[in-house]
C-alpha cells in the first residue's frame, strides 16, 4: 500500500539519507535485519519505560512515553509474528555502535542529561522512520505493507521527543545540541560499518 504519510519532517530533520550501499546490503540480510528490528522495537518501549519511572514529575512526557511504549511494544509483536511465520528464531545479535556512540555523548546532569536523551530519542525514530521508508519498494509486499504502516507512528515519535526536548532548555542551546548529535548521527550512517544492522553505517563487503 503506498504512504500517506508526509516525510517531509523527518527527511529535514535528519542530517543525510540512508546510503545505497546499506540498502543494498539489507535487502540480503533480512533475517538478520528483523531480528535486530525486534530488538529495536524493544529497546525503544523499555527506553520509554525508563523515562517514565526517572521523571514522574513530567506530565506531558509520562503521557507521550507511555503512548510511545505501548507502539513499541505492538511492533515488536509484529516483528515476532513475522519472523515466525518466515521461519526466522529469535536469536541473539549483536547491537550497532550507532545508540551507544549517540548516548555516550549525553550530558551527565539534568535537565541537560533528559535533553539530550530527548534528542538521540528524536534521532533514532527519525532514521527508524527513514530507512522504513527506504526499504518499503525492495522487500516483498507483506513487509512493504508492515513497514509503510509503521511511518505514521515513527514521525509522530520522532516529532514527539524533540517536541518535549524543547520545552526544557533554552531554544538557542536545544539547537547547539541537536546540531552536534547531528553531525555524529551522519557520521555514524554513512561511515563502514563490521556488520548490517537496522541503524548500522555501511557494511564492509
Amino acid at each position: 500500500m503506498p504512504s500517506t504519510v508526509d516525510l517531509t519532517p523527518v527527511f529535514d530533520f535528519l542530517p543525510c539519507r540512508t546510503p545505497d550501499a546499506w540498502l543494498s546490503a539489507a535487502v540480503k540480510s533480512l533475517p538478520v535485519l528483523m531480528i535486530d528490528h525486534a530488538n529495536c522495537e524493544k529497546k525503544a518501549a523499555a527506553t520509554a519505560m525508563s523515562l517514565m519511572h526517572r521523571y514522574t514529575d513530567n506530565t506531558p512526557l509520562l503521557n507521550k512515553m507511555s503512548r510511545l511504549a505501548r507502539e513499541e511494544l505492538r511492533h515488536f509483536e509484529q516483528v515476532l509474528k513475522l519472523m515466525t511465520q518466515r521461519g526466522i528464531a529469535y536469536e541473539p545479535v549483536t547491537a550497532s555502535r550507532y545508540a551507544q556512540a549517540l548516548r555516550e555523548k549525553v550530558r551527565k546532569k539534568d535537565p541537560h542529561k533528559l535533553v539530550d536523551t530527548l534528542i538521540v530519542g528524536a534521532l533514532i525514530e527519525a532514521r527508524s522512520c527513514e530507512r522504513f521508508a527506504a526499504l518499503a519498494p525492495h522487500v516483498d509486499d507483506t513487509l512493504r505493507d508492515f513497514y509503510t504502516s509503521l511511518l505514521k507512528s515513527e514521525s509522530r515519535h520522532f516529532a514527539d521527543y524533540i517536541s518535549l526536548a524543547k520545552g526544557l532548555e533554552d531554544a538557542n542551546v536545544v539547537e547547539e545540541r541537536l546540531a552536534s548529535f547531528r553531525s555524529l548521527e551522519k557520521e555514524l550512517i554513512e561511515s563502514e560499518d563490521t556488520e548490517i544492522r537496522f541503524h548500522s553505517g555501511v557494511p564492509i563487503v
